[in-house]
């Protein structure tokens, strides 16, 4: 109950939706309890109007002779008044100065041998008005009281009037019923005509998520589509930023581009040169040429990656970088029969970065396969739904990525096989870091997984090496993509 309070505190939905249905109920109760007392005032005024006809009646019925002697001309001919304990009621008291009240002087047939009494405390100013009695079996009554001296003598007669009070109950039962089950009824309707209102009015808002969801997976470079008024001037700064954003990345990477043909063209310079040498300095300057414009290179890598992380709606299709690697890599070992086959891959894998990126980290991992294979190599991809835990992915042996994925984002697992001689346990680690080659006499600078390594972490993705079932090692690449 109480985490179901705080999502509600927390969305704007649950928010606007228990602010209405709170105002709703309220001023269905306040319409409930005003309506009802209007009625309950209607019925009385009603029921004191009907009792005061009969009182007129018997006042005009009303006469005394010269003896003193109190007559009836007729009584009221309402029905009700004949039967006994019907609810309606009439009589007359004599009332005298020096003796006690003479109750029942006339009466209805209604009250059969009963009598009505009227408080001797009830004060004189309460006439005219409907007042509680209580009828011979001790029901309650509401009763118009009189008092009245007819000229004739001098002899004052209080008439009573009375009817049950169920008379006034039970209509106001039976409209509370009703009024209950219409405003009842109007409450739902007006809840679920506040349900609909707001998923109308917060539908756009929706629809922006989606263009924004659209935006980061790159199916759009910025948000389209027209809003409501109030959700325009947002969506034009979100463009705005975005925007923004993509100028001040391609500033990076002109100048990342001018900085790399500054450096280059200096080592350039002194490869060609080093060349020419074949004294051990000449030898010494080439190897640190090599090693220089690799460290050139993969830091230019990170630097590109790092952008493009930071680079809304890019999107490079997995499948045209694999098969142009592999007609490559096809060609470069075909004297050593070396076979690569892609396994299962269509053309809906999206990679969620550059594709120079991609090609330079399976470029790395599809040729040191080759490389190592005896005769076969396999690539596959699939969804990723959880952190590969071979050897390599530790957090102690990946640099901190420059963007952190989102928790629920969408990750691919790319997959390197050989059917080599692969490589222990204990050396799949050491493969990953800086400068390191298992084997000294083959080419090589120990940078290219380095680089994969540090390239999958700066995109949030990972990198490890386990055994393979075709006997050699397999490469688990993961990174930021699925399909699209």
């Amino acid at each position: 109950m109480r985490g179901t309070l705080h999502r509600l505190r927390h969305s704007l939905r649950g928010r606007l939706l228990l602010g209405t249905v709170a105002w709703v109920l309220v001023s269905v109760l306040v319409a409930g309890w005003a309506l009802t007392d209007l009625f309950r005032q209607h019925l009385t005024r009603q029921l004191a109007a009907e009792l005061a006809v009969y009182e007129n009646q018997l006042i005009a019925s009303l006469s005394v002779d010269e003896y003193g002697l109190a007559t009836l001309a007729f009584e009221p001919s309402d029905p009700r008044l004949q039967l006994p304990y019907s609810g309606l009621y009439w009589q007359i008291d004599r009332l005298a100065t020096d003796t006690v009240p003479e109750q029942g002087i006339f009466r209805s047939r209604s009250l059969w041998d009963q009598t009505l009494t009227v408080p001797a405390n009830r004060a004189q100013h309460e006439e005219g008005r409907l007042q509680t009695l209580a009828d011979p079996r001790g029901s309650p009554l509401l009763a118009l009281v009189r008092t009245i001296t007819p000229p004739e003598g001098a002899a004052t007669y209080r008439l009573i009037v009375a009817s049950g009070e169920e008379t006034l109950s039970a209509p106001l039962s039976q409209f509370s019923t009703m009024l209950a089950i219409f405003l009842g009824l109007l409450a739902l309707g007006l809840g679920a005509a506040a349900v609909v209102q707001l998923v109308v009015s917060l539908r756009p808002l929706a629809d922006l998520r989606r263009r924004l969801s659209e935006v980061r997976a790159g199916k759009s470079n910025n948000i389209e589509g027209r809003f409501p008024s109030e959700l325009q001037p947002l969506v034009d700064e979100f463009n705005a930023v975005l925007l923004n954003n993509n100028e001040i990345v391609q500033r990076a990477r002109t100048q990342a581009g001018n900085l790399a043909h500054a450096i280059k063209t200096p080592l350039s310079v002194l490869a060609n040169a080093s060349e020419n040498e074949v004294t051990p300095f000449g030898k010494l300057v080439s190897e640190q040429v090599r090693l220089a414009s690799r460290q050139v290179e993969h830091h230019l890598a990170r630097a590109r990656a790092a952008a493009a992380v930071r680079t809304l709606g890019i999107r490079t299709e997995v499948l045209p970088v694999l098969q142009g690697l592999t007609r490559v890599l096809t060609r470069l070992y075909a004297a050593k029969g070396v076979r690569v086959k892609l396994d299962g891959i269509d053309g809906d894998w999206v990679f969620r970065g550059e594709q120079q990126d991609l090609q330079e980290m399976m470029g790395n991992l599809m040729e040191n396969a080759c490389k190592w294979a005896d005769r076969e190599v396999r690539v596959s991809v699939k969804a990723q739904v959880s952190t590969p835990t071979g050897v390599g992915a530790t957090s102690d042996s990946l640099p901190e990525p420059a963007i952190k994925p989102e928790p629920d984002g969408d990750m691919m697992l790319l997959q390197i096989e050989d059917d080599g001689p692969g490589l222990p346990e204990a050396q799949r680690e050491d493969i990953f870091q800086r400068g390191v080659r298992m084997d000294e006499r083959t080419p090589g600078s120990g940078l290219g997984l380095a680089i994969v390594r540090d390239l999958a972490s700066t995109y949030g993705g990972s990198v490890c090496a386990e055994a393979s079932e075709l006997g050699g090692l397999r490469i688990m690449l993961v990174l930021p993509g699925g399909r699209s």
